[in-house]
């Protein structure tokens, strides 16, 4: 018997969903976690979000298991290391996934906005707006909510991460949140799951070329990322993202 898909309460705000959905369901396992949401809470109406980075393969093999078609967006920045798209291939192909979502900056702004590409140089919170936050809001819009695989020990603005959280109107997921690097490490070997290249030169969080670096031995994971700068978020996960949704619903 198929389950019925979960119904939202019209009363309820996004908050408060995601609060009872965390209440209910947050300390299952990740894959449990990936169950719920899309054969059940969000049957039809859930996707994925994934850089294909340096551990993206653990949250993609968990989705590829329980439902293959689900689809999975990338974010095609235009500033990419050249491994990580050849990565996001064979790893997809290596899974079977087969609804990869391809989501890029608006041209018109690049044009106005970054027309050398070198906005980066002097403004990376803006290059990351338009690069990033935009597009990336216009590939979650036509879903009730998507998986990440942000973990709380990847950095301080992370480290009371729930598993289901608001976002505007809709819900964000992190199976993994839980999850520390032991964790991740041992489902990569026990299911054989194939690496960006990348980690192993010590890129260990992976982004767009100008703004990563090579991790120093013993350093955080992302201390790679706009390394001198205080920048540590993107924006996708900051309330920018919620606003443009807002926006937008």
């Amino acid at each position: 018997m198929v389950a019925k898909p979960r119904q939202p309460d019209a009363d309820l705000t996004a908050a408060e969903e995601a609060a009872e959905l965390d209440a209910r369901f947050g300390g299952l396992t990740p894959r449990a976690v990936i169950e719920e949401a899309a054969r059940r809470s969000f049957h039809g109406g859930i996707a994925a979000v994934s850089s294909f980075g340096a551990d993206s393969a653990v949250l993609l093999h968990m989705i590829a298991e329980v439902d293959p078609a689900l689809p999975v967006i990338f974010l095609d920045t235009g500033k990419h290391f050249g491994e990580t798209l050849e990565y996001r291939d064979a790893l997809a192909a290596d899974l079977g996934l087969t609804d990869i979502r391809i989501v890029t900056p608006d041209q018109a702004a690049l044009d106005r906005l970054d027309p050398g590409g070198k906005l980066h140089q002097s403004d990376t919170d803006g290059c990351c707006e338009i690069r990033k936050v935009e597009p990336m809001a216009r590939g979650v819009a036509p879903f009730r909510a998507w998986f990440t695989g942000r973990k709380r020990f990847q950095a301080a603005t992370r480290a009371a991460l729930p598993v289901f959280e608001a976002v505007g109107p809709r819900i964000r997921i992190n199976p993994l949140a839980k999850w520390g690097t032991s964790d991740l490490a041992d489902y990569m070997r026990a299911h054989a799951l194939r690496e960006n290249p990348l980690v192993a030169y010590g890129y260990l969080s992976i982004g767009c070329f100008p703004c990563t670096s090579i991790v120093k031995p013993g350093d955080d994971a992302r201390s790679g990322r706009w390394a001198g700068q205080t920048k540590i978020e993107c924006g996708i996960h900051l309330p920018g993202l919620g606003e443009a949704l807002t926006t937008a619903a």
